[in-house]
C-alpha cells in the first residue's frame, strides 16, 4: 500500500482543526437559546472527553462523502460534529468500570477517572442529546427531510441494532452473562455494530446531505461498512502490537477477558490478508466517482496503516 499523499493528509488536518473549532464553540458555557442554565462541572468534563484528541476520522468522513456531490460548508461540518459527539459519548460510558474499566484515553485520564463515575454517565447522556439536537438544528440543512434523515439515520446506527446493540454482544463475549465462545460470524456481527454502523453513518451522513439516489447512497453504504471492517480489524492487529504509550490507551484488553477477535481466529497474517481485501472491496465501491473520491480511497489506506 502507498503512503497517504500530501493532498489527503492536508485535507484530513484541515478538517480535524475546523471540527476542533467547531466542537469548542458548541461546547461553550454560554447558554443556548431555550436552554436554562450550563452547570460549569458538567461543561468542564464534557470538553475533556471531546476537545484535544482524536484525529476527528467520522466527521472527516462526512465531509468528504458531502463533497462528492458539491456540498460543502456548515452542513457537513456540523453533521460531522454531531456523529464525534455521539462518538465521544460512547468512549465516555465504554470507559466505565461497569463496561471497559479504562483510566486511559487519548493519553488522557479517562472522564470517570478525571472526574467521577456520576459525571461521566451524565457527560455520555448530554453528548448524545447534544448530537441529535445539532443535527436537527436549521443551521445544519434548511431543508427538513434532510435533517429527519440525519436524525433518523444516526438513532440507527448509534442505538439498539447498531452501536449500543455491539456494546451488549461485547460484554456478553467476555462471559458475563454465560459461557461464551465466538464464531467468525459472531465476531463479525459484533465488530459490525459496536464499530462499524457509526463509521457507516458517517459516509451516509454525507450521502444525505448530497441528496444522492438510493443507487448511489447504497454504493456510500458498501464503502462505508467495509471501512468500519478494515477499521476493527486494524485496531485489533493494533492492540496486540502497539504499546499503550503510543496508543494512548491500555493494550491487549480482549485477550487478558478471552474475547475472540478475528486476529484470534484468522491469525496475524489472515487479518492482515482481510485488510487488504476490505481494502480493495472499499475502492470498488467508489469506482463510479472517479477520481473524485480519491480522498475516500485514501481514507480506507489511512484506516489500515495507522499506528497509532
Amino acid at each position: 500500500m502507498m503512503p497517504s499523499t500530501p493532498t489527503f493528509t492536508t485535507r484530513l488536518s484541515e478538517a480535524a482543526r475546523a471540527v476542533e473549532a467547531s466542537l469548542e464553540a458548541l461546547l461553550s458555557d454560554k447558554a443556548a437559546p431555550g436552554e436554562i442554565a450550563r452547570p460549569p462541572r458538567l461543561m468542564a468534563a464534557m470538553r475533556h472527553a471531546v476537545l484535544g484528541g482524536g484525529k476527528r476520522l467520522r466527521p472527516f468522513l462526512t465531509i468528504e462523502a458531502a463533497r462528492l456531490f458539491g456540498v460543502e460548508g456548515q452542513g457537513p461540518l456540523r453533521a460531522g460534529c454531531a456523529v464525534e459527539l455521539l462518538h465521544c459519548y460512547s468512549l465516555a460510558h465504554d470507559d466505565l468500570p461497569s463496561m471497559d474499566d479504562d483510566d486511559l484515553r487519548r493519553g488522557r485520564p479517562t472522564v470517570h477517572k478525571a472526574y467521577d463515575e456520576a459525571t461521566a454517565i451524565l457527560v455520555g447522556d448530554a453528548l448524545q442529546t447534544l448530537a441529535f439536537e445539532v443535527l436537527a438544528d436549521p443551521a445544519t440543512a434548511s431543508d427538513p427531510a434532510i435533517r429527519s434523515d440525519l436524525v433518523l439515520g444516526l438513532a440507527r446506527a448509534s442505538g439498539l441494532g447498531g452501536m449500543v446493540g455491539g456494546q451488549l454482544l461485547d460484554l456478553s463475549a467476555e462471559g458475563r452473562y454465560g459461557p461464551a465462545e465466538l464464531t467468525d460470524a459472531d465476531v463479525r456481527l459484533l465488530q459490525m455494530m459496536k464499530t462499524g454502523a457509526i463509521l457507516t453513518f458517517s459516509v451516509e451522513a454525507g450521502a444525505i446531505l448530497g441528496r444522492a439516489d438510493a443507487t448511489v447512497r447504497q454504493s456510500l453504504l458498501e464503502y462505508g461498512r467495509a471501512l468500519g471492517a478494515a477499521f476493527q480489524v486494524a485496531d485489533d492487529i493494533l492492540d496486540r502490537e502497539a504499546s499503550a504509550e503510543a496508543l494512548g490507551k491500555r493494550t491487549g484488553k480482549d485477550q487478558e477477558k478471552g474475547k475472540a477477535t478475528l486476529v484470534d481466529l484468522l491469525g496475524m497474517d489472515g487479518a492482515r490478508r482481510e485488510c487488504r481485501e476490505l481494502v480493495e472491496k472499499a475502492h470498488a465501491c467508489l469506482d463510479r466517482f472517479g477520481e473524485k473520491a480519491d480522498t475516500l480511497r485514501e481514507a480506507v489506506r489511512f484506516v489500515v496503516e495507522r499506528q497509532v
